[in-house]
């Protein structure tokens, strides 16, 4: 009987292909039992992908536990915070290139004239997206700006930390400047951009800014000046003030949608015969670049990403604790979505958690390359 499960398993497998849970992936998912049982974060979705298949996925903990608990289900929607920046954001950079619309060394002022003030004339859309444009990492701009227009406005008018070019520093800024740049060349806001040409045609249905439904989605911070538990709109303070759609923080999204999302990077910008990119664009944004991908943290600049992928891996973090790594090598996809902000923002165990997570992943599907149940 057990090898009549067995050979039933592996016949169909291959057809079906999604949601296998086995003995040996128990090793990662206990990795994020403990984290959410020792209180890293109140709860998470943790997916393992090998190939084009789910071979572990598994909800833990609670998605709120103010004002009234929550169960995390593995279809909770969570604030992606950060991972705006490659999957929204530089995915539809690369899009107006592939169409000819713009170029990775054109100036931002070629788009945004008033960009130019301060010394900031010289800066390329392609210093945006591997933050070497000497903009800051971060500006208060919430306290005095109250809309869209008046973040980018204030934007434009910063002053440069570094010269441009000189060194590297990660900066929201840069990609705020960015979705701004998706708005003028497209004639469409980032959001809408994103799902016309990103999210509805690959089919990731739980992908978007500004969720209307605040059911599915993992709590965030009691946030004081909001006066509330922010669940459903964004958490980061800036995107907030711009009305949840920014290039740098805004986009909610859950497991599954972003499997799709890593899939058709695997493929080289396919899925399912819908094409988003070229393969030369995939490639472009996935050749490191003074130590920082096309919209994609490296696996020599991020800790996250454990001790155990290729050198070829790429991923991206987010500050409400979510975290995507890929790696064509191994064919790996390891997504760790949590929400660690949740109710205070004050805990940092999350990030070794994410290296043990992938260390863990790694070790157990990284030598399956060969292996027929996991092809």
């Amino acid at each position: 009987m057990k090898l009549a499960v067995f050979l039933i398993t592996v016949l169909l497998l291959p057809i079906f292909g999604t949601n296998l849970q086995t003995s040996d992936a128990g090793r990662a998912m206990d990795v994020v039992e403990k984290a959410v049982n020792e209180g890293a974060f109140p709860g998470a979705v943790a997916l393992v992908g090998k190939g084009n298949r789910v071979v572990a996925k598994e909800a833990f903990g609670f998605a709120m536990v103010m004002p009234e608990k929550r169960e995390m289900k593995i279809d909770t929607i969570f604030d992606l915070a950060s991972l705006t920046k490659p999957i929204a954001t530089a995915t539809s950079i690369m899009i107006l290139v592939d169409r000819g619309l713009l170029r990775l060394d054109d100036p931002v002022t070629l788009f945004i004239p008033e960009f130019g003030k301060n010394g900031k004339e010289g800066i390329t859309i392609r210093q945006l997206l591997t933050h070497t444009s000497g903009l800051p990492d971060w500006e208060p701009f919430y306290e005095y700006c109250s809309s869209y227009d008046e973040v980018i406005s204030a934007v434009c008018n910063v002053s440069l930390r570094y010269k441009q070019g000189e060194k590297y520093l990660y900066s929201d800024l840069g990609y705020m400047t960015l979705g701004e740049i998706v708005r003028i060349v497209s004639g469409e806001r980032l959001d809408v951009f994103a799902h016309n040409n990103i999210f509805e045609p690959l089919g990731m249905k739980d992908t978007m800014f500004n969720p209307q439904s605040k059911d599915r989605c993992a709590a965030t911070e009691l946030c004081p000046w909001r006066n509330r538990v922010v669940v459903g709109e964004v958490h980061d303070e800036n995107a907030y003030a711009m009305g949840g759609v920014s290039g740098h923080a805004g986009l909610f999204s859950t497991a599954d949608d972003l499997f799709i999302f890593a899939q058709m990077m695997l493929n080289e910008g396919e899925y399912r015969g819908k094409r988003i990119l070229s393969p030369y664009a995939v490639r472009a944004m996935t050749q490191t670049q003074n130590d920082y991908d096309l919209g994609w943290m490296t696996k020599s600049e991020s800790s996250s990403d454990g001790d155990l992928l290729s050198d070829r891996s790429y991923g991206h973090t987010g500050f409400t604790g979510t975290s995507i790594w890929i790696d064509p090598e191994a064919g790996l996809t390891i997504i760790l979505l949590t929400n660690r902000v949740h109710p205070t923002r004050e805990n940092n165990a999350h990030i070794r958690v994410r290296a043990l997570f992938a260390n863990a992943a790694a070790g157990e599907f990284s030598q399956r390359v060969n292996s027929p149940l996991y092809r």
